[in-house]
């Protein structure tokens, strides 16, 4: 979901910069909310294991260009349902942030418009959560269906953010809209992998309750709220 170097730039780069700091800042808000029901030391290793995670799914998993972007398998409701949406976010950031400074220096002008592409989906599928998934229920015992709902709300919205940026940055040519529907084709099968992998992971989380209360995942991962 990359948007490449020069799609977005000069004076249109501001809404960028206005865009991600409204992130930060719901995400420093998500990060006090976390910290009501986990402790500090909780919190900073959930982040961490975010940010391996999502430089992994950068670095690591596969990944091609397609269109206006590039596709990237990025769990995000995985990161979502095992670490609470806070540690998602800041993981997401600085992997982000890893991954450009280290192997990809020449993304790091688009740093603002991807963190956005990456965090709004997040904070989609946080509400989402609220709505689909009863108190009652911890994430282990969530099904296919409600899984679903969460990837296809993520993926979504990245596909969303990527066309947004790609149609704001370049206009509506013919050659440009081709670009983006062909990106989100190809992001159709990150939709289609993403619930799998999220019950697989959820199916092994299922049988670590003994790391209840332990700190290293979201407390509603196997609590009710």
């Amino acid at each position: 979901m990359h948007i490449e170097p020069g799609v977005v730039d000069g004076a249109k780069m501001a809404l960028a910069y206005g865009t991600a700091a409204a992130a930060a800042g719901y995400s420093f808000k998500l990060a006090a909310e976390d910290l009501k029901q986990h402790s500090v030391p909780s919190f900073i290793l959930r982040a961490v294991m975010a940010t391996v995670g999502t430089f992994v799914f950068f670095e690591v998993l596969p990944h091609f260009a397609v269109g206006v972007s590039e596709v990237h398998f990025i769990l995000g409701t995985t990161l979502f349902l095992l670490l609470g949406p806070a540690a998602a976010a800041f993981g997401l950031v600085f992997g982000l942030l890893m991954q450009g400074t280290f192997f990809a220096p020449s993304d790091m002008p688009m740093f603002f418009v991807n963190m956005t592409t990456l965090l709004f989906p997040l904070f989609a599928v946080h509400a989402l959560a609220k709505r689909v998934v009863p108190q009652a229920t911890a994430y282990v015992d969530l099904d296919y269906t409600q899984v679903l709902k969460m990837s296809a709300v993520y993926q979504g919205g990245v596909v969303a953010w990527v066309a947004f940026w790609a149609i704001y940055g370049q206009g509506v040519g013919a050659e440009n809209i081709q670009s983006v529907l062909a990106f989100g084709g190809a992001y159709l099968l990150v939709i289609l992998i993403e619930p799998i992998a999220d019950l697989a992971v959820l199916a092994g989380a299922k049988a670590l309750r003994g790391t209840q209360g332990s700190g290293i995942f979201t407390n509603r991962l196997h609590d009710a709220a």
